[in-house]
């Protein structure tokens, strides 16, 4: 189990420290969620910021862009220094080719799919995937609560993702309440913002940690009843 903290809750105006920070707190992943103002109502960072913060991560950079159309900026990403860059399905009118540019940069392709999108948009491309990631959220803005009815979502398209060891990832709001059922649907990966952000910052990175420990110990305590 991967947490995978979004940096779209951290303090822009440091977000290098901030990188720093989470990962000596203990986090796996750090994810970026690039916005266009077009695809999601909500505007991020571009390509340059990614590449200025490879410096400042040492472990895996999972890139999840929420723009509309794709292509436009697909490249650009591909050379920021990015090890896992996931695409929407409802972004493109070309996903299996942006999938196919993905993986011929060698990186690790992932395909993102919103709450009202049914699993059949991504079954089509599933064996060419690395990752698929199920929003539980409205994209757009972080701090939202998590939508019930995904859970359902993710236990589906588990069945498809253990037997082909693709990374099934869950973005949008998880907490340390609802941690351990998201694993227990089938998830591997928590994208976490606001729980792991909430209360410090990179100065005081003892509370990244505790809430990153109380994440992972929400998992295992659900995992420990099923033993």
């Amino acid at each position: 189990m991967i947490i995978a903290p979004s940096i779209l809750s951290a303090d822009f105006a440091e977000l290098g420290a901030e990188c720093q920070a989470v990962q000596k707190a203990g986090c796996d992943w750090i994810h970026i969620d690039v916005m266009d103002g077009h695809f999601v109502p909500n505007l991020t960072i571009g390509a340059g910021v990614v590449s200025s913060l490879r410096k400042y991560i040492k472990g895996t950079i999972d890139v999840h862009l929420m723009i509309s159309p794709t292509q436009i900026l697909l490249e650009s990403f591909l050379t920021s220094g990015a090890d896992i860059v996931t695409v929407h399905c409802e972004a493109s009118s070309h996903l299996y080719k942006d999938i196919q540019q993905i993986k011929a940069a060698n990186i690790k392709a992932g395909v993102a799919l919103n709450p009202g999108t049914p699993i059949a948009m991504v079954l089509e491309v599933i064996d060419l995937v690395d990752l698929i990631c199920v929003m539980t959220v409205n994209p757009g803005f972080g701090g939202q609560q998590f939508i019930d009815s995904q859970l359902k979502k993710i236990i589906e398209l588990s069945y498809y993702t253990q037997p082909r060891n693709i990374v099934l990832e869950v973005d949008g709001g998880v907490t340390r309440e609802n941690a351990g059922e998201i694993v227990a649907a089938g998830a591997n990966v928590l994208v976490a913002g606001t729980a792991v952000f909430r209360g410090g910052n990179a100065q005081n990175p003892e509370i990244y940690q505790s809430n990153i420990a109380q994440l992972k110990a929400s998992t295992m305590r659900l995992q420990s009843q099923f033993k």
